[in-house]
């Protein structure tokens, strides 16, 4: 959903990549599924893995996930600045339809608010 984010509220200014440390191979259908409920165009998004980024130069390496803040990231060309943004990961929501479905909200949001708080 960040990366998605990124690229819609960036409006062309940023591009933003998203890969992670343990790839599950596939990206969730509610994250999709909000994303679009919210008017944000997902583009083609793909389960990927951070080390398909290390020929890659970028300004900025945004964690979300605090598994993959205590991990070593891998080296990438340049000097990134770094953030960590401690979001809870919606995938590993239980409950009814509907909890999980509000956990991808307030993660929507929370990515929402850092996302636009960045680009001010």
């Amino acid at each position: 959903m960040a990366e998605a984010l990124i690229n819609h509220l960036g409006q062309g200014r940023y591009h933003a990549w998203s890969a992670g440390s343990h790839p599950t191979g596939t990206v969730h259908p509610l994250a999709l599924a909000t994303l679009e409920r919210q008017n944000i165009d997902p583009g083609q998004p793909r389960s990927k893995s951070w080390n398909e980024m290390t020929a890659r130069s970028f300004e900025l390496i945004i964690t979300v996930c605090d598994q993959a803040a205590g991990e070593t990231c891998p080296i990438v060309p340049g000097q990134p600045r770094k953030l960590h943004w401690s979001i809870p990961d919606p995938a590993k929501a239980t409950g009814t339809d509907s909890d999980i479905q509000a956990a991808f909200d307030q993660t929507f949001i929370l990515l929402k608010n850092h996302i636009e708080s960045l680009l001010t």
